[in-house]
């Protein structure tokens, strides 16, 4: 039998922060490795596939102190994650400019993920956290055959590390800086010679790096639990992997600051952009934290966080003959969620919340893989299921009630049931036409249907002596959004020499329509709040080169994409002064996005890696379009999208007698770039630069680990969300600070 093997550390040539070596690795006469990645769901070496792929070990998510998803954006060029609307809500995630911002629970990211070969469906469930992982591709562009579902912008493919033979395991505890807490530990088992079982567990515990002045809030921060338990028999035939997972969440959420954009309220006379973010300004009520440290926030901020998830996956491999296979994969998830929000940033009550979730996602695939001689076909049948309820209410101007000021004072509850059906047929066949060229055409079909019924009520004050209001019925709306159509690939490998490839590509990806189920001011607005479908055709010309006489390579790619009927969030101003504003979520009529992204690694010796990702993305803007309310937004640029972005690390091993001390030292920097459509200088990020620095210290069973993380703490947000025409201020969602930990592992 040969069981899955664990992998000891891979070199990732394709990413733009590539990690660090392990000690076994760095020093070895064989320095640059082959890498085997799963992007056509098959394992192929990276330099095989005419898809830009960016691969992260197992290993390099441990030793950097990487505690979920939302951290994997420092590892690719031109991808960006952000925690949207606080930690424990759905991440925000961008390649090359195509991503979604909006914060609601409702809605899918147009980057598809892959836990374990199964798709988590909505954005709830790209919250991960990453703990006993074997690696995680991201494929960037279209990935409209294999991974079809709601995958326009590309795919981010997680695999947890699986049984394999042997019994062993390792325990690592950790502390840090802001009371960091962690605990994890992982167990295999071999059972049998065709079996084995696995038991990962994770335990974290932590502060935020923001913190709070307003003293009756309690001290915000989460813990983290979760475990996984896995098996995997392998026998003459027949292999089945089954996976169980866990998690539990709770605590208080990160409490937000608030950016005012007055000088002077009374008489609406407004600060700079320059001066609002400096924090020297006030909102509508005179509010300003009163401190001049950014990491300092003065809220009311007594905010529950609490989600349970669970669920399973099952993968049943069966060899047909020596050259096909047939692979079923089943898996099954539940999320319960409550997180409950201070959107105003001050201690009143002007904007508070909660948003409740259930969510259940039911997936099955049956795949079909041949080898045809020197061709290989891939065809399969995908099966979706999903049903959000959401419970979800938003009470604004809650002070305000009983006063003058108190007309647009409402507590709104919105809730919604949301059903999605997809049924889609796909096949793809790799054809080696000649000895240097490969040929891949792929073809999907796919029908999807989102069926939802809305209902809201209000609670107003009717009589300004009775500030408890009353509870009136607001809108009831009930419909159905049906797609299909057909999604594919055309791309061609062309083997210069060895070691050196060239392809291009043209890929197309549609992401289904929906129905927006976060805040809707107005019956008129929920009764238009279902947006039609995406697609976005994708052109990328990229080469592959090893270089190993002198231990190079270089990945590079440029791209060219035309994007129809983009889904785009909406954050925008009301008609009324004071009233709340309107948030849409709108079909825009084209965007036009291109750039280019170059990887290299250079071993400079048997000790020394430098490996450096530059993404660059000069053009990302909408083009030609108004939206319902009037606004144009032409030439405006997309969301998130920085025109650069740098990411390098420069990677040395020592060694000591039996023990090896590795140390590294990296960067991730974006230029600037914006929170919405608007393009207002009030919602934008300047340029930052993020370090991070860990040595490594091994000898025989034990390891201890010293890591940091934003090394110079560095000042940033992950989201400003502008209520400027509402409360005269943004939403400051800050970014992490500097984080300093250490970890210490036994194996056994």
């Amino acid at each position: 039998m040969e069981m899955t093997k664990s992998l000891a550390f891979n070199f990732i040539f394709s990413s733009v922060i590539v990690g660090i070596y392990s000690p076994e690795s760095l020093g070895s006469d064989d320095r640059i490795e082959t890498i085997e990645i799963y992007a056509q769901k098959r394992a192929q070496t990276i330099d095989e596939v005419s898809i830009a792929v960016s691969h992260v070990t197992g290993q390099e998510i441990t030793i950097r102190g990487v505690k979920d998803a939302t951290e994997l954006g420092h590892f690719v060029a031109n991808m960006k994650i952000s925690q949207n609307a606080a930690e424990g809500t759905p991440p925000a995630v961008n390649i090359r400019g195509v991503g979604l911002i909006d914060y609601n629970t409702a809605n899918t990211s147009p980057v598809a993920m892959y836990i374990d070969g199964a798709s988590v469906g909505s954005a709830n469930n790209q919250l991960v956290d990453l703990f006993d992982i074997e690696q995680i591709e991201v494929l960037k562009g279209p990935q409209g055959t294999l991974f079809g579902r709601n995958s326009t912008g590309g795919a981010i493919l997680i695999r947890s590390a699986r049984p394999d033979a042997g019994s062993y395991g390792y325990i690592t505890g950790g502390v840090g800086t802001d009371d960091w807490q962690k605990l994890q530990g992982m167990y295999n088992h071999a059972v049998d010679e065709e079996s084995a079982i696995r038991l990962a567990f994770s335990h974290t515990k932590y502060e935020y790096t923001s913190y709070n002045l307003f003293e009756p809030s309690p001290e915000a921060g989460l813990e983290q639990n979760n475990a996984r338990l896995s098996y995997l028999g392998e026998w003459d035939s027949v292999s089945v992997y089954l996976k169980a997972h866990y998690s539990h969440w709770n605590g208080i959420v990160q409490p937000v600051g608030s950016i005012g954009i007055y000088s002077d309220p009374v008489n609406q006379v407004k600060c700079s952009a320059s001066l609002a973010s400096q924090g020297k300004c006030v909102d509508s009520f005179g509010f300003n934290d009163g401190s001049d440290d950014f990491w300092a926030v003065s809220v009311n901020n007594d905010s529950p966080h609490n989600s349970i998830g669970k669920g399973w996956t099952a993968e049943v491999d069966w060899q047909v003959t020596d050259t096909a296979q047939l692979v079923w994969v089943n898996a099954f998830s539940r999320l319960d969620r409550e997180h409950a929000f201070n959107c105003d940033g001050s201690p009143a009550k002007l904007c508070e919340g909660n948003m409740g979730l259930k969510a259940e996602l039911l997936n099955n695939e049956l795949r079909y893989q041949v080898q045809l001689d020197e061709d290989y076909l891939t065809t399969g049948l995908f099966l979706l299921e999903e049903r959000l309820y959401q419970d979800n209410n938003n009470d604004l101007g809650r002070d305000l009630r009983g006063t003058p000021f108190g007309a647009n004072s409402a507590k709104f509850y919105y809730d919604n049931d949301i059903k999605s059906k997809v049924t889609a047929l796909f096949a793809q066949y790799e054809w080696q036409w000649l000895p240097s060229t490969r040929v891949t055409a792929g073809l999907r079909y796919s029908d999807e249907s989102v069926e939802y019924d809305s209902v809201s009520n209000i609670n107003v004050v009717v009589d300004q002596t009775m500030t408890e209001g009353v509870l009136l019925p607001f809108y009831h709306v009930v419909g159905k959004n049906d797609d299909d159509g057909f999604s594919g690939k055309v791309a061609i490998n062309y083997q210069l020499a060895a070691n050196k490839m060239l392809y291009y590509s043209f890929a197309n990806g549609n992401k289904s329509g929906g129905y927006n189920g976060g805040y809707l001011s107005s019956p008129e607005q929920a009764k238009e709040a279902d947006y039609g479908p995406e697609s976005l055709n994708a052109h990328e010309l990229g080469a592959k080169v090893t270089l190993p006489d002198v231990n190079l390579k270089l990945n590079g790619a440029i791209f060219y994409y035309d994007y129809q009927d983009q889904q785009v969030f909406m954050n925008q101003p009301a008609t009324a002064p004071g009233a709340p504003p309107i948030q849409l979520l709108e079909n825009v009529a084209a965007s036009t996005i291109y750039g280019a992204e170059l990887d290299l690694e250079y071993d400079i010796s048997n000790t020394m890696v430098i490996k450096v990702g530059v993404g660059y993305i000069p053009h990302a803007e909408f083009e030609n379009y108004t939206d319902p309310l009037g606004v144009t937004l032409s030439d405006k640029r997309l969301p998130f999208t920085s025109e650069i972005n740098i990411n390098a690390q420069l990677s040395y091993e020592y060694t000591i007698g039996h023990s090896v001390l590795t140390s590294s030292l990296g960067v991730d920097y974006q230029s600037e770039y914006y929170f919405d459509q608007n393009q207002s200088e009030y919602a934008m990020q300047s340029g930052y630069a993020l370090w991070h620095f860990n040595t490594l210290y091994r000898y025989e069973d034990w390891q201890a680990n010293l890591w940091a993380k934003n090394l110079f703490d560095q000042e940033y947000s992950h989201l400003k969300f502008d209520l400027s025409q509402f409360l005269g201020m943004l939403e400051d969602f800050k970014g992490e600070g500097r984080r300093i930990g250490v970890d210490f592992t036994y194996r056994f």
